[in-house]
């Protein structure tokens, strides 16, 4: 589902209701395209998120908790500079465009009164966020800069005079009236939901498609009122977010969209209904964009350990087929007197075989009939000798590629501090070179931060979501007696359960947890495994995070994104 104006319009007119007046204290840059501001309005601290990501491009209040880089960037410094402490005197939206303009009121240096623009554009790929002074609209810094090599319409750098992106020559439909809509429509043509999008802007091709579908059999009366029907209602301001699934997709709106066969959950407000719309979805992306070489190189890395795998199961069949090599030597021995040098072949009695049938045997010329039998008696010995040597590397193998199918598993749910711990400990390893120089002084450890849910009782769970996480909090953190689950052999995070008495209700929260943060996310009827830490043990020189554990009892559950996020701390 796009973001579209009309979506835009009730974050605007919520975002009146919520900041106007409020001062701005806090201002962070996490991403490299995503800003937080914190407004303190109507007597509460507000956090707005502001996003320029080209794939999650949006603007809504939220109450997610992000962590901050140690040293903000130049353009987070640069709002610091202008916009800490200023107050919000207008948020507007440019008609039913994808364009808000917030208007803040400060002091500069001399502590005369001025004012800025934000210019926050919400185009997919092209989404940037604009800081101007507002006496001349000249641009002070953006999030993103185009110079005019990248773009001949405008340019978007330090110094430049602001322009706004180009007009899509769409009617705004809040302006229009019955006779002008009704012209813009070519009943002949056919796909009137496209000739909705095409013609009038701030539409999403879902809502022109619910447009549509409330006009029935679509003639000039009934698509008339289906229309103004939904524009009077973004008009007044009367909206309904809501998330509707359907076929494991997700479509949020803030219009009905009856056309929909599907399951729809409505929210209190726009930015309730986007943050859990965005909850994981953007993390994962920034997870993809800041990890994609270390991700192509463990997927790279599994797949030759696979390759190797095969070759030496196949190796394996080769040495445990060795006894036949000392078979034809001891035959080729038997009958030494009957074979003379030269020969390619001799066909003797296999008196091994119960029903004493002959045998070819493949001979070197080159070699005596002694020679040839200890050709294959040599033979039978190194395979012999190969096999506890290939054996023992399988099960090497083997580690290694539930090792590395462990640490796919946790990019999928890492959060971006989460990668730096896995390229850390893919260091420590000797899987990846550290290119960064050591220090002269060694960093003091620091303790890796654990993800906090607690159960509808009450209980703290804790969770760790790559194998550093789980080693601190399985091996050192958590008490003898507390609760410990794992999917059962399935790659997936440690949970714990910061107490030695559980209820069945924490206890299947818990597992639905571990089962979510596991290879089988996307899983029904998942078997999760719990046991007392007293019971789990880390074998002497294994993988980090690995451990063997008994005396467990499984639960099948299946994992809930909804359930995750409402028990998060």
């Amino acid at each position: 589902m796009s973001f579209d104006g009309t979506l835009l319009k009730a974050v605007v007119s919520e975002l009146n209701q919520t900041l106007l007046s409020g001062r701005i204290t806090k201002i962070y840059q996490p991403y490299k395209t995503e800003l937080i501001f914190t407004i303190r309005a109507n007597g509460a601290n507000q956090q707005l998120l502001l996003s320029a990501n080209p794939s999650f491009a949006r603007l809504h209040l939220t109450t997610e908790k992000i962590d901050n880089p140690s040293e903000p960037p130049m353009f987070c410094m640069l709002l610091r500079k202008h916009l800490e402490g200023g107050i919000i005197e207008s948020i507007e939206q440019l008609e039913l465009e994808r364009i808000v303009t917030i208007l803040i009121k400060g002091r500069n240096e001399l502590g005369d009164i001025s004012y800025k623009k934000l210019m926050i554009e919400i185009m997919g790929r092209h989404s940037n966020i604009v800081l101007l002074d507002e006496k001349d609209d000249k641009i002070l810094d953006s999030i993103k800069h185009l110079s005019p090599g990248i773009n001949s319409y405008r340019t978007i750098l330090p110094g430049q005079p602001y322009k706004l992106p180009p007009e899509q020559e769409k009617l705004n439909p809040l302006v229009i009236d019955e006779t002008t809509f009704i012209k813009k429509i070519d009943f002949n043509a056919g796909k009137i939901d496209g000739q909705i999008l095409s013609q009038f802007s701030g539409l999403s091709p879902q809502i022109s498609k619910e447009i549509l579908f409330r006009a029935k059999l679509a003639n000039r009366e009934t698509l008339t009122k289906a229309f103004f029907e939904i524009i009077n209602q973004v008009k007044e301001d009367k909206f309904e977010p809501q998330i509707t699934i359907t076929d494991n997709k997700e479509y949020f709106s803030v219009i009905e969209l009856s056309h929909l066969k599907g399951v729809a959950h409505t929210f209190s407000s726009v930015s309730e209904m986007l943050t859990r719309f965005y909850f994981g979805k953007a993390e994962r992306d920034r997870v993809h964009q800041q990890a994609s070489d270390l991700e192509k190189f463990l997927k790279n890395e599994f797949q030759k350990n696979k390759t190797k795998m095969k070759k030496l199961e196949q190796t394996l069949v080769d040495a445990e087929a060795s006894a036949k090599y000392r078979k034809l030597g001891e035959l080729i021995t038997a009958y030494i007197h009957q074979i003379k040098k030269g020969q390619k072949e001799v066909e003797v009695i296999d008196f091994y075989d119960e029903e004493q049938q002959s045998i070819l045997i493949a001979l070197d010329p080159l070699k005596t009939a002694s020679e040839n039998a200890q050709n294959y008696f040599k033979k039978y010995n190194k395979a012999k000798n190969s096999l506890e040597i290939v054996k023992d590397q399988i099960e090497k193998t083997k580690q290694e590629l539930i090792y590395l199918e462990g640490i796919l598993g946790q990019m999928e749910s890492a959060a971006p501090r989460d990668i730096a711990e896995i390229r850390e400990e893919l260091m420590e390893g000797g899987y990846i070179r550290n290119r960064i120089k050591k220090q002269a002084k060694k960093k003091k450890e620091t303790k890796p931060i654990l993800e906090q849910y607690k159960s509808s009782t009450g209980l703290e769970i804790l969770v760790g979501k790559n194998n550093k996480q789980n080693e601190y909090l399985t091996n050192r953190l958590a008490r003898q007696y507390e609760t410990w689950l794992h999917t059962k052999d399935i790659p997936g995070s440690h949970v714990v359960i910061k107490s030695t008495e559980v209820d069945e209700t924490s206890l299947k929260e818990a597992a639905t947890i571990a089962a979510y943060f596991s290879k089988a996310r996307q899983s029904s009827s998942v078997p999760v495994d719990y046991t007392i830490i007293k019971h789990v043990k880390k074998p002497s020189g294994s993988k980090p995070g690995y451990v063997i554990y008994d005396n467990q009892t499984t639960l099948y559950v299946t994992p809930d994104e909804e359930i995750v996020r409402k028990l998060k701390v």
